[in-house]
């Protein structure tokens, strides 16, 4: 975690224990830090498992073998390495996530593929197997911790622990979502976002888990982009044991099945603000909405163009409405869009309509907008139906300083 704190920082809230899931956290030493860096969860046996992983083609061996092993639907444990991804690092790699799996599996009784592992940090260094052993070893035997303790553990530059929680009704049982999640840099996901851990009491089949999952995630963590890269190693894992007590959810029809997928949504929108608000150097959240678009997914595609621009983002990092910036960055998306049909606004104030300039268009109330920590971008491309909105950050000197010395 670094020692500057983000100005959009949120406190990290008070989440519940769930039942079934006891959270561990030990220090394997994957960085000269004198800090904890694993965490390890241990889930009651038949807890459902589903998850979303990243595309990057060079992903590590941690996300080969969790997207292999969630098909399977059951979990019992979660270990979380901070410090090193592991990633491209081949047969290495896989050989020291192989060994954690068996380790754990080990201790207690279950088969390795329901041993999920995760790593971030820098790329192209083996995870040392030596320290791996001992740090599951020391994790396994630790006391429980706190969703706080455990957030922490999971961060690298990180500047605060993030967390989120949800309740929703099920059959007449109340049942309890908490999560964490951990990313900063190199988010841009076409999946999820960096590491997120999504626990609950339902009951529920592992199949329309993933299903609701991957439909939450096509709204929150895919609508989101820190600096347009794509992670090696993002992954959401949902885990769900059960212990609420009421009869599975297995589709949309069944009691309670539309309450749940709501707070699973909430909670995943939670965490994925939660990452842009904590973008590395970011001074200011944006939302780009876009709406007029020829379909849902094109509104998107529109929002994360100019989501991810570079002048844009810098624009608003210094507070200039120069809303032209947004119109090249609409043209460039590669999707419909009519120059005479566009529209542009900020904080609700339309600059643009219908591919004009507004002769009455006052500057002065958006530049005091910009001025503040959240920002919103509206855009109408006067097309459709179509809309979407995306999450995003300012580019600023800090995000520079960091990545310039990550690695040292």
């Amino acid at each position: 975690m670094s020692d500057a704190v983000s100005p959009l920082a949120s406190p990290f809230p008070a989440l519940p224990a769930i039942a079934g899931v006891t959270p561990r956290i030990a220090r394997a030493g994957y960085k000269a830090w004198g800090r904890c860096d694993l965490t390890y969860v241990e889930l009651a046996e038949g807890t459902a498992v589903a998850g979303v992983f990243t595309r990057n083609l060079c992903c590590s061996s941690e996300v080969e073998l969790g997207r292999r092993n969630v098909a399977q639907g059951r979990a019992r444990a979660l270990v979380v390495n901070a410090g090193n991804s592991n990633a491209f690092t081949g047969y290495r790699g896989r050989e020291a996530v192989e060994q954690i799996m068996a380790q754990v599996a080990a201790g207690l009784g279950c088969p390795a593929d329901e041993v999920f592992v995760s790593s971030t940090g820098v790329i192209g260094v083996p995870l040392p197997k030596d320290k791996a052993r001992d740090g599951v070893a020391a994790a396994m035997a630790a006391a429980p911790c706190t969703w706080e303790d455990a957030a922490r553990t999971i961060g690298t530059t990180d500047t605060f622990p993030k967390g989120a929680m949800a309740t929703a009704l099920v059959d007449g049982r109340k049942v309890t979502l908490a999560a964490i999640i951990k990313g900063s840099g190199m988010i841009a996901p076409d999946m999820a976002t960096m590491l997120g851990y999504i626990f609950t009491d339902c009951a529920i089949t592992p199949a329309f888990l993933q299903e609701l999952l991957s439909e939450a995630n096509r709204r929150t963590f895919s609508c989101i982009t820190v600096d347009s890269d794509t992670s090696t190693s993002d992954t959401v894992l949902a885990f769900a044991t059960g212990a609420a007590g009421h009869a599975p959810l297995t589709g949309p029809h069944s009691p309670g099945a539309d309450a749940f997928a709501a707070a699973l949504e909430d909670v995943c929108r939670q965490l994925a603000h939660l990452v842009v608000k904590d973008g590395e150097g970011a001074q200011k959240f944006i939302a780009v909405s876009v709406s007029g678009a020829v379909s849902d997914d094109s509104a998107r595609k529109v929002g994360l163009a100019i989501a991810n621009s570079p002048l844009v983002k810098t624009a608003i990092a210094g507070e200039d409405a120069n809303w032209g910036r947004v119109v090249m960055a609409v043209g460039k998306a590669g999707e419909p869009a009519d120059r005479d049909r566009l529209s542009i606004g900020f904080g609700g104030i339309w600059a643009a309509r219908e591919g004009q300039p507004l002769p009455d268009y006052d500057e002065a109330p958006v530049a005091a907008h910009l001025k503040g920590r959240e920002v919103s971008i509206e855009v109408d491309l006067g097309l459709g139906t179509g809309r979407a909105t995306v999450w995003t950050c300012d580019l600023t000197h800090g995000y520079i300083s960091i990545n310039a010395d990550y690695r040292s």
